[in-house]
């Protein structure tokens, strides 16, 4: 079925430029039906696609795109140069939507398998199976689009041109989008990232699986509320050590066909628009020869100021870098920007045609980038017989599939770091427990940022219930997540939700009315009776729709079976009315058991920005905010052996410029490490209790859990494990497998500790080059076994500018089977300055090892981590004295089983 529908939109297609009248895409393979167009069509179209050498496929992608763009007009070229790129029917060009998401899994279209947030991803420091989970996500990605495309849908988050991975590197804990990259470290981020572009990519020799975006080249890692005017300075040292290289090595082995260009300014310029960035590093020094998009609004920033605010031309004062919209798309496809991805406030390079009459930039500039956008997109086989491309039969039947979720779940097993164990894990069978915390069933603590819908989601409590059974389990969730926010919203339940029939008798379910038209006008297309509002739609209801807007009205009563003060949480497009009035998110809602509360809520699915109809939803939560948490908390321990405390933050609070604003959290970021206040008090009255506290911690970002640390016997780091999270928990607490993550990223002990957040010097920050006293080390990671190192050794002496193999030994000399992440640091004694590391992750791979089984394991060190550059951002060899290679399970000087050797500089 998915080929026959296929080939409809590639006949389609065909037609459309030859106008065949002969040539019916309908007749025999419009959507829902099945079987092969006939012959004779199928070679008609094909003839006619031969007519132009743009849908000629025997060309290549450039010289297709050549012609294509040829043809165009100035403003049909501007029109292509947008995320919502416009159809131009005359020459058969469909609509094209740029934007989708694939952090870690297919992001914001409905159902898709999720995986561990990227700095989970990163903890697992397994290369092998990053691309396993890549080349899955691509999987799902693929059946998505053609399941779309099916339809003629090509909307936000529908496409095969992904806005990921996030390579940037996490060199401040406060950064809230430092949970998407893969930690602090650029040759640790440089490997994950070769691995998942080459796993979105694909591995077919003519045509792209998906297309794969590094971002944000270059130098961006926070603040988030300052971000679209603030200005960075780096040094030419910490470009080429710690900005850019996993961004060269993305791009040297894997290919990767675009990139996207940050908010902020780099050394005065806007980053979209840096002369030096975008033409003499990237398209020069890196030899990128792919697209680049702005990130979402940064064209706009460069001519936002306090007069187009006031004037209500602009959202926000940025960098007021030109004066004109005229002005910002010209310079910035000058400089290397092809595609501009909008803000809510148009399309910025519609003002391209007036910038050539301004002659401000010539049209050939302007053709340069299209045509780069295009043999992208003729490399995804975009206008190609669907028997052509590779990837294009693939069914939707994968997305989420048991096989997927197998990994997602393996995956999180993988990503688990155990922080500190003093002996009591793992836990005993009969171990009698109390789950206790904010983020014990907090199902965003699965899902993270950018994410997509799980088919399976499992939290922590669940996943411990499953495993040891509820009778062995008492919850509570004992405190809010920080301030005054809570994270047990649950959908109002249908024991409480009533409708009143005409006699006034209460009935149960609410009255739902569905409107084709977003503002709710009209007749209803459907009205029915619902237990109660809780919906993920794979379709529109009452047009059945893929990518439909659509209202819906749902009326009636609400009749709690408790005394409380009740807080509601509407699904997004929604407004809820509760006895008269509208009630948002901070409202409390004080309820008598057995009364009655008439309510109204409506859902108007707009099309505003971003747009998302793809991903189609509709809820009712509430919480009762009038309970003793405290109190519930303590009494759940009474019967129970060990308190299993499950807190930490979670992406409502650190993520991408956020409006939140309370004590430790601003605006997406962090500005203190602690765990918040609230929780703090109730683990140390949880403690007081003088039973055993075992926490496990969800975090996308370090935390300084001091306190913890000293005082609780286990604490085990899951960062935002995806979504069969509860299931691998659960196991690694029981020992059903050891634990293997590493920390991707250095715990500090306070934020004191660190420069100021602005500053993008690289001095005293991540552990590379930190003075001070981590609590948990960059690489950190204990396991139920014990893993001993020996015979680490290079073969000679080292010449410069050559890569350098290290091989060692590894035994697990303890009693359970477990996997090992063997990491090779190089420590140099010759140390010339401040900018060059004092210790430098150079290698790494995992082993797994049963009791008392040895591996061989060998490194191969690329000479590019041997070296260091230098002031001026050159790669510079030392030439005299030694130094260290060590391999072990951790950094040198932070862990016992490491063997090191000194390496002699040949020629010395």
């Amino acid at each position: 079925m998915k080929n026959a529908i296929s080939r409809s939109s590639w006949l389609a297609t065909t037609c459309a430029i030859a106008m065949l009248t002969a040539c019916n895409a309908n007749d025999a393979t419009t959507a829902g039906q099945t079987g092969a167009a006939p012959a004779a069509q199928d070679t008609q179209a094909a003839e006619a696609a031969a007519v132009l050498p743009y849908m000629n496929p025997d060309l290549s992608p450039e010289e297709r795109a050549k012609d294509l763009v040829s043809r165009m007009t100035l403003e049909e070229k501007a029109s292509q140069m947008y995320d919502k790129a416009a159809a131009i029917p005359r020459l058969g060009i469909h609509e094209y939507n740029w934007w989708n998401e694939a952090l870690h899994g297919v992001a914001r279209a409905g159902h898709a398998t999720v995986f561990p947030q990227a700095i989970g991803l990163a903890a697992t420091w397994d290369e092998d199976l990053m691309l396993e989970v890549a080349t899955t996500i691509s999987d799902e990605g693929r059946a998505k689009h053609h399941y779309y495309a099916a339809e003629d849908v090509y909307a936000m988050y529908g496409g095969l041109t992904f806005w990921s991975p996030n390579i940037n590197i996490f060199r401040d804990p406060r950064w809230g989008r430092g949970q998407e990259t893969y930690g602090e470290d650029p040759f640790l981020t440089g490997r994950m990232a070769v691995n998942f572009v080459n796993g979105i990519q694909g591995d077919d020799d003519k045509y792209l699986k998906a297309v794969a975006t590094v971002k944000h080249y270059a130098v961006h890692s926070g603040p988030e509320p300052s971000r679209h005017r603030d200005d960075y300075i780096a040094t030419d040292a910490d470009l080429w050590e710690t900005y850019l290289p996993a961004f060269k090595m993305a791009m040297d082995e894997a290919d990767v066909e675009s990139v996207m260009c940050a908010y902020n300014a780099v050394w005065g310029a806007p980053a979209c628009a840096s002369e030096r960035l975008m033409v003499d590093l990237l398209r020069g020094d890196l030899g990128f020869d792919g697209y680049v998009v702005s990130d979402c609004g940064a064209i706009g920033d460069f001519y936002y100021d306090e007069e187009k605010v006031a004037a209500g031309e602009a959202p926000y004062v940025a960098h007021d870098y030109v004066d004109t919209r005229a002005e910002a798309a010209a310079v910035a496809v000058k400089m290397g920007t092809d595609l501009n991805c909008g803000d809510g406030e148009g399309n910025k390079m519609d003002a391209l045609p007036e910038a050539v009459a301004q002659g401000l930039i010539d049209e050939e500039t302007i053709d340069q980038s299209v045509i780069r956008l295009y043999t992208a997109l003729f490399r995804l086989g975009m206008y190609d017989n669907p028997s052509l491309v590779p990837y294009a039969d693939t069914s939707i039947d994968i997305v989420a599939s048991d096989e997927n979720i197998a990994l997602s779940e393996e995956t999180a097993r993988k990503s688990l770091v155990l922080l500190k164990n003093d002996g009591i894990l793992p836990l005993a069978d009969d171990t009698k427990v109390a789950v206790i915390g904010p983020n014990a069933d907090n199902w965003w603590t699965l899902v993270a940022n950018y994410y997509g819908r799980p088919t399976q989601p499992v939290t922590a409590l669940e996943g411990i219930k499953a495993k040891v059974g509820e009778e062995n389990v008492t919850y509570a969730l004992g405190s809010t997540i920080a301030g005054d926010i809570y994270s047990d919203y649950k959908p109002v339940p249908a024991n409480v939700l009533f409708h009143e029939d005409e006699s006034g008798e209460l009935v149960s379910g609410v009255q739902a009315a569905y409107y084709e038209d977003k503002f709710i006008s009209g007749e209803p297309l459907l009205e029915q009776v619902e237990d109660n509002i809780d919906f993920y739609w794979e379709r529109t209801p009452g047009t059945n729709g893929l990518n439909d807007e659509f209202g819906a009205i749902w009326q009636g009563v609400i009749v709690p079976e408790e005394d409380g003060v009740y807080r509601f949480q509407p699904s997004r497009w929604s407004k809820v009315e509760i006895d008269g009035r509208e009630v948002g998110e901070t409202d409390d809602v004080e309820m008598k058991a057995g009364e009655r509360y008439p309510f109204t809520m409506t859902l108007n699915f707009d099309s505003g920005w971003p747009r998302d109809q793809l991903d189609k939803y509709a809820y009712l939560n509430w919480t009762n905010v009038s309970r003793d948490l405290e109190a519930e908390a303590l009494a759940a321990t009474e019967d129970a052996d060990v308190i299993l405390y499950f807190g930490g933050i979670d992406a409502n609070l650190e993520g991408e410029e956020m409006g939140v604003e309370l004590d430790g959290f601003l605006g997406g970021d962090r500005t203190h490490l602690k765990l918040p206040a609230p929780q703090e008090a109730l683990v140390k009255k949880l403690h007081a209790t003088g039973k055993p506290v075992v926490m496990v911690n969800f975090s996308g970002s370090a935390m300084a859990l001091n306190w913890e640390d000293e005082n609780l016997p286990a604490i085990v780091q899951a960062f935002y494990p995806g979504e069969k999270a509860g299931e691998a928990i659960a196991d690694l607490l029981w020992g059903e497998y050891s634990p293997s993550g590493r920390l991707p990223v250095t715990f500090y002990k306070s934020v004191e500790d660190l420069p100021d957040f602005l500053d993008y010097s690289m001095e005293n920050r991540t552990y590379k080059y930190f003075e001070g006293e981590p609590l948990y080390p960059f690489g950190h990671g204990l396991s139920y076994t014990a893993f001993s190192y020996s015979d680490v050794g290079v073969a000679g002496d080292y010449v410069p500018g050559e890569d350098l193999t290290v091989s060692v030994d590894v035994t697990n000399s303890g009693d359970m089977a477990g996997r090992e992440v063997v990491q090779v640091y190089l420590t140099r004694t010759d140390r010339p300055n401040r900018s060059v590391p004092k210790v430098e992750l150079v290698g790494f791979d995992v082993v797994d090892l049963q009791p008392g089984e040895t591996a061989s394991v060998e490194v191969t060190v690329p000479a590019s981590q041997v070296g260091y550059h230098d002031e001026n951002g050159n790669l510079t060899f030392p030439e005299a004295g030694s130094f260290t290679v060590s391999a072990g399970g951790g950094q040198p000087g932070f862990t016992g089983n490491v063997s090191s050797v000194e390496v002699a500089v040949a020629g010395e």
